[in-house]
């Protein structure tokens, strides 16, 4: 099954920013806080979440990635499903459910990317949290352009400069690929699985031409 790579933001919500000192050692954190995402409304995307999906994929990210102290986010949104460490600026501490909406707090680090988020803030720049997911998109059955997204994979949660703006680039470059899950349970383009498919090709003739002729619907199939 191929998912598109799915991005979203909340920009017509302000975000807190915090600072809190560590009794213990004295070191002062930063922390952003604000509405992270939300349900059963049509976004800017024209894309709409069922609170039940949005639900139950912020569960299983609060308890596989937040527990464990992986929630990262990076310094705006790259273009690919993997969170790149050297690029982490900000790690979720707290995501809970208000109604349709989800709150959340995230502790910036002190990470290169992580300074520069720190800088931005106290010299005045609104950043706020985009999320970055992987989805299947089905259109509204009745509403002309909207789609509503199944099977949700809560990728991270990313830190950005002005979400207000993020839609052209959105569009244009993050979310034209389609996604699938290889047999080692990454997330690769679907031409990249196809690519890998075609380095096992069978040896006689009449396997390698139904072969390919498989490989080749499957490819237009995913796009």
């Amino acid at each position: 099954m191929s998912l598109n790579l799915l991005i979203e933001t909340t920009s017509d919500r302000d975000f807190d920013y915090i600072v809190e000192e560590n009794n213990d050692t004295k070191k002062k954190n930063l922390y952003i806080q604000g509405v992270f995402m939300e349900a059963e409304r049509v976004n800017k995307n024209n894309r709409i979440y069922p609170i039940e999906e949005m639900t139950r994929e912020v569960e299983r990210y609060i308890k596989e990635m937040i527990g464990g102290g992986r929630a990262m986010g990076e310094l705006n949104h790259p273009t690919n499903p993997d969170v790149d460490l050297g690029r982490a600026c900000h790690m979720v501490t707290e995501l809970r459910q208000e109604g349709k909406q989800f709150v959340g707090k995230s502790k910036v680090l002190s990470t290169p990317c992580g300074k520069i988020v720190e800088s931005l803030i106290s010299d005045g720049v609104k950043v706020g949290m985009s999320t970055r997911s992987l989805g299947k998109l089905v259109e509204e059955t009745g509403k002309d352009g909207i789609n509503k997204v199944e099977d949700m994979r809560l990728v991270a949660i990313d830190c950005v400069a002005d979400p207000s703006c993020s839609d052209a680039f959105v569009n244009g470059i993050l979310e034209n690929k389609q996604w699938i899950c290889d047999s080692g349970g990454r997330f690769v383009p679907a031409y990249e699985d196809f690519e890998n498919k075609l380095s096992k090709l069978p040896n006689t003739q009449d396997q390698l031409q139904q072969y390919l002729t498989e490989q080749i619907k499957t490819f237009i199939n995913k796009l």
